[in-house]
């Protein structure tokens, strides 16, 4: 059976509280080991009122406190808002904290409007030229097998994996020209998914880190007992996704039945963008998607991404779905 991991993006709820998404992120994550999964990564975003993530190393900490044997990390640290040395420093404190669990995903996008560099005193886009070599160098202060005039205490000798994020083909040349695992964000940005693999797998370089190239592949997945029931529970996901692209965004809403039967052409434009990606319904449903995904991409690990308003919703969700994908299911 293909691994399966989880991508959380410490969603708010309306109604509730930045301490209620933080519980329910850690009963997610406990629940996601109980059923199976390999890993659970917190996503960075900034100055964003439906997410919390956005002080992603405290939130990973938070994790791995609720857990003791799933891997932990970022999907992604988004690098062009920090400096090298200190996420170096932040996840060689998560390694020794929490040894073997740890993995750090590394994205150039900003994670929030231009005017977040304003705020973090950084000029992003300079920054992103110069996104690769902050690569090497935090994989040199990670590794020391280049000698840097300063040593990271934590970070030196951290068995930190590293893996690059993407939702482009630049992000899919550089993990194949420094041979790192590679995760494609197709859970919300599908287009180039195809292209963007096929670069990875013919352009990879072995490393010291990976012999072989290693793609990940995001999904929506939301399984229920019914089509039905998991189409009402995705539609709040549904509506965050349609607000937040028409520039409204906000916290994650209530779900409503037969949400995308009224919505005007162009909303459900946005959302028929996604469907390459998507598997929501009963088990078979599922397995049915996921499997044609699979054999079209050749993914060699899914990373399940959702957002569901009711707090025990998701957890049945990640179980389900394990269900369904067993092979004897």
């Amino acid at each position: 059976m293909i691994p399966l991991s989880v991508l959380d993006l410490v969603p708010i709820r309306e109604g509730h509280t930045i301490a209620d998404a933080m519980v329910e992120t850690a009963q997610y994550a406990r629940a996601a080991e109980a059923a199976g999964y390999k890993r659970f990564w917190i996503a960075e975003h900034h100055s964003t009122e439906g997410v919390a993530g956005g002080a992603t190393a405290v939130v990973i900490s938070h994790v791995g406190h609720a857990t003791s044997t799933i891997r932990i990390g970022s999907g992604g640290i988004m690098l062009p808002n920090h400096n090298p040395f200190v996420i170096a420093e932040q996840f060689g404190a998560l390694d020794a904290t929490f040894p073997g669990r740890v993995d750090l995903g590394l994205g150039r996008a900003p994670g929030a409007a231009q005017i977040l560099g304003q705020a973090l005193r950084r000029n992003l886009q300079q920054a992103a030229q110069y996104f690769p070599e902050d690569v090497l160098e935090l994989r040199a202060l990670l590794t020391g097998d280049v000698d840097l005039p300063i040593v990271a205490t934590p970070g030196r000798g951290a068995q930190v994996e590293l893996w690059m994020l993407g939702s482009s083909l630049f992000g899919a040349n550089l993990a194949a020209q420094l041979g790192m695992p590679y995760a494609f964000a197709s859970h919300f940005a599908p287009d180039m998914l195809d292209e963007a693999l096929a670069l990875y797998r013919r352009e990879f370089k072995p490393s010291a880190a990976l012999a072989a190239p290693y793609a990940m592949a995001g999904m929506t997945i939301v399984t229920a007992e019914t089509d039905e029931e998991a189409q009402y529970l995705a539609s709040s996901q549904e509506q965050s996704f349609v607000r937040l692209r028409m520039g409204d965004p906000g916290r994650l809403p209530p779900p409503v039945r037969g949400y995308r039967e009224n919505l005007p052409p162009g909303a459900d434009a946005i959302l028929d963008r996604l469907e390459p990606a998507k598997a929501v319904g009963s088990r078979a449903t599922v397995r049915d998607k996921v499997g044609r995904f699979l054999e079209r991409t050749q993914a060699d690990e899914i990373i399940v991404s959702s957002a569901i308003y009711d707090p025990d919703a998701p957890c049945r969700s990640l179980a389900l779905t394990m269900e369904a994908l067993r092979p004897e299911a």
